[in-house]
């Protein structure tokens, strides 16, 4: 099978625009091959009040689909997802050595994207390394290879993937525990020494580039236009909250460590890719867990801050902080259509983030917030777990245990000027056969079926 092309500042040609025809989801194994045009129940919003109702003579298996608009000619809408795959490793390579010998958790990953069959998708936790190798792995290997309870092999011509901040090393002591790893930690078994390590990186992590992101496309991606905002300072956003000692009162890091702390944990993208109804800017993230900290709740903060570094770059203008790595300064044009997607690990009215920190952008003007994609799962796993839940539990994207129970942390939310046609959560009841397939990792894939408004 041909490599996919590598999206790293080198782009191919663009070849001309063509529609695409894609099924909502695809069938499961035994069926493979052969399309469902109506696998899921249905929620049909119209005008501007919107109500839920059951469409009749469906049958729920995956997800449950959101109809914002009902069915109009035109072009065919473009499927836009996020899934945190949990393609991780605590060693580095050893991802690498996983797909070469058969990984069977990327198998059942691959085999939910080939259900979904996104166009456009940004999975989250996908280890990073330098020369690509587990990109080109899950590609050839997995996403191209019909899998078991899967749908057709997926071809993705075009991707994106990056540097991020996990495990690089800091040369700080961030979490103030008076040590440096590598320097003082000689002492230490070797899993606090890893931990040491992780904690004084410039985002958590054992290793360079655990926990990264890849983005793949159907569709050209401007490469040279992509802005990514890994080296951003945390200190030069605009009303950030910086950590406060609460039993001293006085700043949790030194002003040394405060100038030089990079916001992102891992990396914020602006991704443009060149679809057959014109340019997308998927907007890529995945702020840190607003836990693992103390008192002075600094993975909170940066949480939330991580998320309103997005916030500023919607509300646009010619702000001169707001560089991105190669020096470009500026936040999104006006004009622009965008999905912000990934794991932000902010849960609208539950868990324990920071007050309001989703809706920054949930909330924010050029963002249409009202499309909430929803599952039948969901709110049966949330049940089951019995924790208080205030919000809409059917909304819920992942599993984390009986402590944490269910919680919406995963997004696909469009800018307004995009139709949106339908939306849902690849999560199937306990009883469908699809349940295990769904449980690859502890998150689901989430996804919008969107089209961009017509220009003359």
């Amino acid at each position: 099978m041909a490599r996919a092309p590598r999206q790293d500042g080198l782009q191919a040609p663009l070849p001309p625009a063509r529609g695409v025809r894609r099924p909502p989801l695809a069938r499961s194994g035994r069926d493979r091959g052969r399309v469902s045009r109506r696998s899921s129940e249905a929620v049909w919003w119209r005008g501007p009040a919107f109500w839920l109702g059951l469409a009749a003579g469906v049958l729920v298996t995956a997800c449950v689909r959101v109809n914002v608009h009902g069915t109009r000619p035109g072009p065919e809408p473009l499927r836009v997802a996020t899934y945190n795959t949990s393609l991780y490793d605590d060693v580095s390579g050893r991802l690498i050595n996983r797909l070469e010998a058969g990984d069977e958790p990327a198998r059942r990953i691959a085999a939910v994207l080939q259900r979904v069959r996104p166009d456009i998708v940004l999975l989250n936790e996908f280890d990073f390394d330098p020369a690509h190798r587990a990109a080109d792995l899950f590609q050839r290997h997995y996403l191209e290879v019909a899998q078991s309870g899967g749908g057709r092999p997926l071809h993705y011509p075009y991707r994106f993937l990056a540097p991020v901040n996990t495990g690089v090393p800091s040369g700080l002591d961030l979490d103030r525990s008076g040590s440096l790893p590598g320097v003082d930690a000689g002492a230490d078994d070797p899993a606090e020494a890893a931990r040491k390590r992780g904690n004084n990186a410039w985002g958590y992590g054992l290793h360079p580039g655990q926990y990264g992101m890849l983005v793949l496309s159907r569709f050209p991606i401007d490469a040279n236009a992509v802005r990514t905002f890994q080296r951003l300072r945390w200190s030069t956003l605009p009303g950030a909250h910086a950590p406060v000692d609460p039993e001293t009162g006085q700043p949790w890091y030194p002003p040394h460590v405060w100038s030089q702390l990079r916001l992102s944990s891992k990396s914020h993208w602006d991704v443009p890719v060149h679809t057959p109804q014109g340019v997308l800017h998927l907007l890529a993230a995945h702020p840190t867990p607003p836990v693992f900290d103390g008192p002075e709740n600094r993975n909170g903060l940066r949480n939330f801050d991580e998320i309103g570094l997005w916030k500023r770059y919607l509300d646009g203008g010619s702000s001169k902080w707001l560089c991105d790595d190669r020096g470009r300064c500026g936040g999104l044009s006006p004009d622009a259509a965008f999905v912000i997607a990934g794991d932000y690990n902010a849960d609208p009215t539950d868990g324990e983030g920071e007050p309001g920190a989703i809706a920054q952008l949930v909330a924010h003007p050029r963002v249409n917030g009202s499309v909430v994609p929803r599952s039948a799962g969901a709110p049966e796993r949330a049940s089951a777990h019995s924790l208080p839940r205030r919000g809409d539990t059917a909304a819920h994207t992942g599993d984390f245990g009986p402590r944490t129970g269910t919680l919406r942390l995963d997004y696909v939310l469009p800018s307004r000027e995009l139709r949106v046609h339908d939306a849902g959560v690849f999560w199937p009841p306990a009883d469908s056969p699809d349940a295990a397939l769904a449980g690859a990792s502890d998150h689901r894939a989430v996804w919008i079926d969107v089209t961009l408004p017509a220009t003359d």
